[in-house]
């Protein structure tokens, strides 16, 4: 099992008593681990001789873990030796520099059965607090886009193109906030049949679909809008882009003929600092 050992220092009366555990994958945009009950504080020992073992609630993803002490024996300094476990992480990324033509368009051959179900899941991450991470087109003009604006992520309706529609997109729901703080969000989409399940990482909405958008087309565009919408395009990192459980960059990388991504001007440039991680549960 993955868990922490915290271990004083035994040869003198340096302990910590409680911590705070950061982790970051780059190691200068730093997130605190924070547990169910919504406290951030570990304890730590109470002499010198014991050791402390725990075990986090929900799994941390990262390449740094930095500790801060917050209180420690009275009669001593901060003494600490620290190890941790875990097991490698590894994933695919694309980066999008929010060009003009800084998007990817996925077209799948064969077509697939059109089902009642789709899902699309992915983690992104963000500087920019406005930008499109996912637009789908639909039946009779009408098509579903997934937006930063403000750095919270809205739902938006479309009909038609902007030179044809005479009005704005209608928004069927917001979601998160801060959402461009440098850090992975985990973003799933759900369909099914007249209504779509939006989880923004542990918030989910349940909305429900106009009866002409029964299904979404077999081409998705990720990073921005079809041409003819005027829209910033996103800047920022893409992981583990999954279409009803393809992984969709791999099959992109590996050249697999069921799936073709046009209009890509990173090629799959990987984020920096972003491949090689570990998970500690």
């Amino acid at each position: 099992m993955i868990h922490l050992s915290n271990i004083s220092n035994t040869h003198h009366s340096d302990w910590l008593t409680s911590y705070l555990l950061m982790f970051s994958d780059t190691g200068h945009n730093w997130k605190q681990y924070r547990q169910e009950d919504s406290i951030g504080s570990f304890p730590g020992n109470s002499n010198a001789d014991s050791v402390v073992q725990y075990k986090l609630q929900q799994p941390a993803i990262a390449r740094f873990l930095r500790l801060l002490p917050l209180d420690w024996n009275p009669n001593g300094r901060i003494g600490l030796r620290l190890e941790t476990y875990g097991c490698p992480y590894i994933s695919d990324v694309v980066s999008l520099d929010g060009g003009s033509s800084s998007r990817l368009v996925y077209r799948w051959s064969p077509a697939p059965r059109r089902t009642s179900r789709d899902v699309i899941s992915l983690t992104f991450k963000t500087l920019r607090n406005s930008g499109t991470l996912l637009h789908a087109k639909g039946e009779r003009g009408l098509g579903l886009s997934l937006e930063l604006e403000r750095g919270q992520l809205q739902l938006l309706l479309r009909e038609g193109t902007a030179q044809t529609s005479s009005s704005e997109p209608r928004r069927l729901a917001s979601l998160g906030s801060l959402l461009d703080d440098q850090h992975w969000h985990h973003l799933s989409v759900e369909r099914r049949s007249s209504h779509l399940n939006l989880t923004v990482d542990k918030h989910t909405e349940r909305i429900q679909l106009p009866a002409e958008f029964s299904h979404w087309d077999i081409e998705q565009s990720f990073g921005s809008h079809k041409p003819d919408v005027p829209k910033r395009n996103f800047h920022g990192c893409l992981e583990n882009l999954l279409y009803n459980g393809h992984y969709l960059i791999k099959l992109v990388k590996h050249k697999d003929r069921q799936v073709t991504a046009l209009f890509c001007s990173s090629d799959l440039t990987l984020c920096h600092s972003n491949i090689k991680k570990s998970i500690i549960p």
